[in-house]
């Protein structure tokens, strides 16, 4: 006897075992071999009665509600090849394609399995892990407070920093906008300066250039009215020291000269242009023959003049050949901390050149220790004419010459100021107020070159520049 089991939906009322008030729809089928009672489940409408030769043998209901039944097959050759072995044939293809896929999905489910007890141990693990949170919640939320505590110290400087950064954004994008605009501008510019030829402005330019010359030589000296500034050029060297450039060189000669310390020292070096001084390209080294005193040397017309150390001998060396060209006594000059500036070191005799010529100031015992100018010839260092002055040098901070005229400022401190004049041309002093910026609080060397209309100082270790504003009365025509 073969077993089909069948599952049965309720058809108006409950099933009975007459057959006549029963339908069952078949779900699957499993053949067993040989026996004619089967038992099935059904939920496919494929609706089998009592006329086809099955007959219900016993039903049930299972706890889903839905209808047991077993049947009994008909007594006939299921191999023959009728409608129902066919019908038979394609529900056996059924099943072996579902048996197939209840493997697969066996397979899915034994490694679904697997992962569900790994994460059940994972699970577990976070639990324990929870529970110890829990426990040590306090001690750890103190410390992680702590921890997010020094984080925000940490990043509280940040916030300054991040606004600057915006700030610089805003200044990019006006620099951008700016820049936009001076490119349109310098393109009408060029455009313009298209319709004109090229050589007939560079004439323009020349000729503008020697009128401009010629207006410059009408220039007679002025007389010191302002000191602005200072510029800082470079910061480097100790305390005191001495740099210069040539006030007689040519407009392409720009060589500069760095002497560090006031005593103690025969090392000149030499730069070859402010660009390269800054930068610190040393271009030469010179080893001068004897030390010096003070900081008050100058170097002019392609020669150094500088006090040889522990004497009031003037040494006047070549930097073209590295010899020395003259020295000579000045006679009755104080020195070696004799009659220095109110700093003091050894700067009792200071060399300076201004438009007129070479100069030496320095004080006297016959002149009771006030200062004394005295004009020099630069190639023999002879005394050509002297002025005696009634200011003491030792309450003097610095002193420099413009046009024959020596000033004199009252301290090398903050606060110093050009406090007296004396003009060579007349013979004749006066007490002057011209303020200037002591940006270091230390002056150890002020000196006027000519050729640049500034004064060159050493300030603390800084080399620095101050722009002059002169009084000029231009000469006319009628006046030469």
């Amino acid at each position: 006897m073969l077993k089909r089991m069948v599952s049965c939906q309720r058809h108006k009322s409950s099933i009975h075992r007459s057959s006549e008030t029963s339908a069952c729809f078949l779900h699957s089928v499993i053949f067993l071999p040989t026996p004619k009672m089967i038992k099935f489940r059904t939920s496919r409408k494929t609706q089998i009665s009592p006329k086809e030769g099955w007959q219900v043998y016993s039903s049930a209901q299972d706890p889903d509600g839905r209808c047991i039944c077993t049947v009994v097959a008909p007594e006939q050759n299921l191999c023959s090849r009728d409608a129902k072995s066919r019908q038979l044939r394609q529900l056996l293809e059924k099943v072996q394609n579902m048996s197939q896929s209840i493997e697969v999905l066996n397979l899915r489910t034994q490694r679904d399995f697997q992962y569900v007890l790994r994460m059940e141990t994972q699970m577990k693990g976070l639990k324990a892990k929870f529970r110890q949170i829990e426990d040590d919640r306090k001690t750890l939320m103190t410390k992680h407070f702590q921890e997010l505590k020094e984080k925000m110290d940490e990043l509280l400087p940040l916030i300054p920093v991040l606004e600057q950064y915006k700030t610089d954004a805003k200044l990019i994008t006006q620099f951008k906008e700016e820049i936009r605009n001076l490119s349109s501008v310098l393109t009408g510019i060029q455009e313009e300066i298209g319709a004109y030829d090229y050589e007939e402005l560079h004439q323009r330019v020349l000729s503008l250039e020697t009128r401009l010359r010629d207006c410059m030589k009408k220039l007679t000296c002025g007389k010191l009215m302002k000191i602005t500034g200072p510029v800082t050029v470079k910061t480097s060297g100790t305390r005191f020291g001495a740099w210069m450039t040539d006030p007689l060189a040519s407009e392409k000669n720009n060589r500069v000269w760095y002497m560090d310390s006031y005593t103690n020292n025969k090392i000149v070096r030499e730069y070859k242009s402010m660009a390269d001084f800054v930068s610190g390209a040393e271009s030469r080294t010179y080893n001068l023959p004897f030390k010096w005193a003070g900081t008050n040397h100058v170097v002019y017309n392609g020669s150094l003049y500088f006090n040889k150390y522990q004497s009031n001998i003037i040494i006047k060396y070549s930097f073209d050949t590295g010899r020395v060209l003259a020295q000579r006594s000045l006679e009755y000059a104080g020195f070696h901390n004799v009659y220095p500036y109110t700093w003091g070191g050894f700067s009792d005799i200071d060399l300076m050149a201004d438009e007129i010529g070479l100069w030496a100031v320095y004080a006297t015992n016959q002149n009771a220790g006030n200062i004394v100018i005295s004009q020099l010839n630069q190639d023999t260092l002879e005394v050509m004419k002297s002025w005696s002055t009634g200011y003491p040098k030792r309450s003097a901070g610095e002193s420099f010459m413009i046009c024959g005229t020596l000033y004199v400022t009252n301290s090398h401190l903050t606060g110093a100021k050009v406090y007296y004049s004396y003009s060579t041309k007349t013979s004749t002093y006066e007490y002057t107020d011209i303020p200037f910026h002591n940006q270091y609080f230390h002056i150890s060397m002020l000196d006027y070159n000519a050729r640049d209309r500034a004064l060159y100082a050493w300030n603390n270790g800084h080399q620095v520049l101050f722009n002059v504003t002169l009084f000029h009365i231009i000469k006319t025509e009628d006046d030469t």
